[in-house]
């Protein structure tokens, strides 16, 4: 049952939900971040495939790649402000459709150049975008609906959501192995199309936040030039009338939201040296640290990747009831711990193994508190905009680190120095930046006080 049932101005109120409503939406949000996240890796899987096929040399692929990398950042920063003006659930529509269709451009983009390719997949990072958007509608939807047991867990919940990453990423690696030999990459890019735009047509049947429509209904009243009646609606709901009309990228700068988009940011862009490291390039640390060899990296895959789905339960369970600030700042500290002493431990394989599973764990799993935890810190007018600019920030500080790695390692300096200071530490200091968060989410995500609860940090 909605908490959105007093009838405002003129007999107005937002669009009652319903608990299958909400069930709905989070199953869609699922499937909508899984396509995305196998659009991704499918992408990253076949570049040599797409490369030997237009004769494109090994540093024409990097630098496709990392075009590819800067453009998509931009696109995913854009989108915020996007989703903030038309709505949560058009943003799902737009970002679970852009990728689709973008998917199948690629299948026949790279005949128009390396330049049209690139401008393709760029636009395709509307799905690494998904998580940002599923992020804001899940926290709102999930405070607007009074179910006890849904207030108890609704981080956990959330986590099962992320975790379409580690399974979407599985996916996409075992299909391609089995689908390339019989349709080509460029089928396998069709292929990969075709539920997302399922899951984009369903999404249009989705049913809108009312922290949302509240939000529109006081900027239509103020356009009108009635300011008293927005005044009214922004008392009926419990809202900020002030945070109604602060928007755009300049917003998350001011006010309490400058606490939260400077430690948030700043944990996410450090977070992000260590994801670099020992996620991106983990087979690499490992063998360059230790005298053992990684035969199978299929099973590193895999390892890895169930390793982090452990992690997103976990961390989802534990935040509901620990608070989230506090899951995601030990768990990174843990991470931190555990990748420093997989560096240095002896050559031992199930010891190195066992800590990098560890540091892994921790690492991964509390990006499904950390994603939750940013949309409950922000106003519902730059709830996106805020989320997109701290997930800009990742790639940011992948780029960061990965410069500051060859710098160590062209001045003569060990791999082992080089994950240290620019994946373990920064791993352990963003978990202490994270500390500086406020405890409990500053903007409730709920617009009314008939809620049962109110967010956790």
């Amino acid at each position: 049952m909605s908490i959105f049932k007093k009838i405002s101005v003129n007999g107005w109120q937002p669009q009652q939900l319903t608990i299958r409503d909400v069930k709905f939406a989070t199953w869609i949000a699922f499937f909508a971040w899984f396509f995305a996240v196998y659009d991704f890796i499918l992408f990253g899987t076949l570049l040599p495939e797409i490369g030997g096929h237009f004769g494109w040399s090994e540093v024409e692929q990097a630098e496709i790649a990392t075009w590819v990398a800067v453009g998509g950042a931009v696109i995913a920063l854009a989108i915020g402000p996007l989703v903030d003006r038309l709505g949560r659930r058009m943003g799902i529509v737009v970002t679970v459709g852009g990728a689709a269709l973008c998917s199948l451009l690629t299948a026949i983009g790279g005949a128009w150049g390396k330049g049209a390719l690139t401008a393709i997949r760029s636009v395709a990072g509307l799905g690494y975008a998904e998580q940002t958007v599923n992020a804001t509608y899940l926290s709102e939807l999930y405070t607007a609906i009074d179910d006890p047991k849904l207030n108890k867990r609704k981080g956990f919940v959330y986590s099962l959501v992320q975790g379409g990453w580690p399974v979407g990423a599985l996916v996409a690696s075992a299909l391609t192995a089995i689908l390339m030999p019989i349709i080509g990459w460029q089928g396998s890019f069709i292929f990969a199309a075709l539920p997302s735009l399922v899951i984009a047509v369903m999404a249009l049947k989705l049913k809108e936040t009312p922290q949302f429509q509240v939000q529109k209904k006081i900027q239509q009243l103020r356009a009108e030039g009635n300011d008293k009646d927005a005044r009214q609606v922004a008392s009926d709901y419990q809202v900020s009338y002030e945070e109604q009309h602060r928007s755009g990228l300049a917003a998350a700068f001011r006010g309490p939201s400058l606490r939260a988009t400077l430690v948030l940011g700043g944990a996410v862009l450090i977070n992000w040296f260590a994801i670099q490291i020992f996620s991106v390039l983990g087979t690499t640390v490992i063998t360059k640290t230790h005298d053992v060899s990684f035969n199978n990296s299929l099973l590193i895959l895999i390892l890895s990747n169930l390793v982090g789905y452990c992690g997103y339960l976990a961390h989802g369970w534990l935040g509901d009831r620990f608070g989230r600030r506090n899951t995601i700042a030990v768990g990174w500290m843990l991470g931190g711990v555990a990748f420093a002493g997989m560096l240095y431990c002896p050559d031992n394989f199930a010891t190195i193994v066992a800590l990098y599973s560890i540091g892994l764990f921790f690492l991964i799993g509390p990006y499904a508190a950390a994603l939750f935890f940013i949309s409950e810190s922000f106003p519902t007018a730059i709830r996106a905009t805020a989320g997109a600019l701290i997930g800009a920030m990742g790639p940011v500080g992948a780029i960061i680190a990965g410069v500051g790695t060859t710098s160590v390692l062209s001045s003569g300096g060990h791999w082992q120095d080089a994950a240290l200071w620019f994946g373990a530490v920064p791993c352990f200091i963003s978990g202490i930046i994270m500390l500086f968060a406020r405890a409990g989410a500053h903007h409730s995500t709920t617009v009314n006080s008939a809620a049962t609860t109110q967010p956790q940090a």
